[in-house]
């Protein structure tokens, strides 16, 4: 679904107006004691949840899990229109997920404070499988990319700044190593979204240079004109199987799976964001939404142990989770400020090195200090 239509009243104007028309007080039991305004008919606040139909989240989209204190529309967006709504257009969800790369750029450099991030890791992805290469360049490890021609659509996303992280800090390859083409166009629009404008921001020391217009990565490693793409998605050139295109990782599984035993660190790409004036007016709603979204990932972990051999099309499903609980534990999603501490530290590091935030971020800056210690119940 695509994000609501901009109007011309101000978020501000709306969320004050529907205050006004609220039904009055209401208590809302221990984890949710302040008072708030009353949905007409529900005894619960109406709020709005933007974010993609995951299956950690499918629970709380059915309303098989709840909001505590609250009547939950869910939208289902794609990132790209999240993160131009939040950033930049009417900022009518009360709760989006959100890129990390362009929620920090946006904090860093622009002092945007209009949402604070959630400890809610909803995308996590390890990223060594999104280096697509042309295999009649002599490209067979990751030190060949120095000197070469690499696009991607867009500069600044999570993903593409988890990849130039990866490459620096594991092997050595550093950005103004490289040519960059930077594209308008993403063969991959239709699962993206397109681009917001904090993904698109641009260093000041490399050699970029901008593709024609209307054309895509894909088109352009179709053409030869560039020798490797970087992909936060999969690109319509790997979809469509190209003869001389392939992963710089065909086995990226043992490659990511040596990096997590390394590092322990699996990369964030998408959080969840709860818009400031609305959590500062319902404090306790931080909590609640946070043990929401854990609720519903807990569930799916027991259909997924329970029934995801006989739901999922994949002949080795069990196994694959199985040794996914071996390697990164039964709760491999983890949710929390500490669960995720090295991964944000790492982005952080990553984003502040590669020249696109103007300073590294600490952890208790962006998120609010009542929720630095909020665990999962995962017994």
């Amino acid at each position: 679904m695509d994000d609501l239509p901009q109007t011309g009243t101000s978020r501000r104007t709306f969320v004050l107006a529907g205050a006004a028309a609220a039904c009055g007080a209401l208590a809302l039991g221990a984890s949710a004691a302040a008072e708030d305004e009353k949905a007409p008919g529900s005894g619960k606040l109406p709020i709005t949840i933007s974010g993609y139909p995951y299956h950690r989240v499918r629970a709380l989209r059915a309303k098989r899990v709840h909001v505590e204190g609250c009547d939950v529309t869910f939208v289902e967006s794609s990132i790209g229109k999240m993160n131009t709504h939040a950033f930049s257009g009417p900022q009518s969800r009360e709760v989006t997920e959100i890129g990390l790369s362009p929620f920090m750029l946006a904090f860093a450099n622009d002092g945007f404070r209009d949402y604070e991030l959630l400890p809610i890791p909803v995308l996590r992805l390890f990223r060594h499988k999104s280096i697509f290469i042309r295999t009649d360049r002599g490209i067979e490890k990751p030190e060949d990319l120095r000197g070469r021609k690499i696009a991607t659509p867009g500069y600044s996303s999570s993903g593409l700044t988890w990849i130039r992280g990866i490459l620096q800090s594991e092997y050595g390859v550093k950005p103004e190593e490289v040519k960059w083409v930077v594209t308008g166009t993403d063969s991959a629009a239709g699962t993206t979204g397109g681009a917001s404008k904090w993904e698109q921001v641009l260093p000041k020391n490399l050699s970029i240079t901008v593709a024609p217009e209307g054309k895509s990565e894909s088109d352009l490693l179709i053409s030869g004109d560039i020798d490797a793409i970087f992909h936060p998605a999969e690109p319509q050139v790997i979809v469509d199987g190209h003869p001389l295109v392939d992963r710089l990782f065909p086995d990226h599984r043992r490659v990511e799976r040596a990096y997590f035993e390394k590092t322990g660190i699996f990369p964030i790409m998408h959080m969840v964001a709860i818009r400031r004036d609305f959590a500062e007016a319902h404090p306790w709603a931080r909590k609640a939404v946070f043990e929401a979204y854990s609720r519903a990932k807990q569930l799916d972990y027991e259909e997924m142990h329970k029934m995801g051999s006989y739901f999922s099309s994949l002949p080795w499903y069990g196994q694959e989770l199985r040794e996914t609980r071996e390697l990164m534990g039964d709760n491999f999603y983890r949710y929390g400020v500490e669960a995720s501490r090295k991964a944000l530290e790492a982005a952080f590091q990553y984003s502040y090195e590669q020249g696109l935030a103007k300073r590294k971020l600490a952890i208790e800056e962006v998120f609010n200090e009542s929720i630095l210690d909020l665990k999962e119940d995962v017994s």
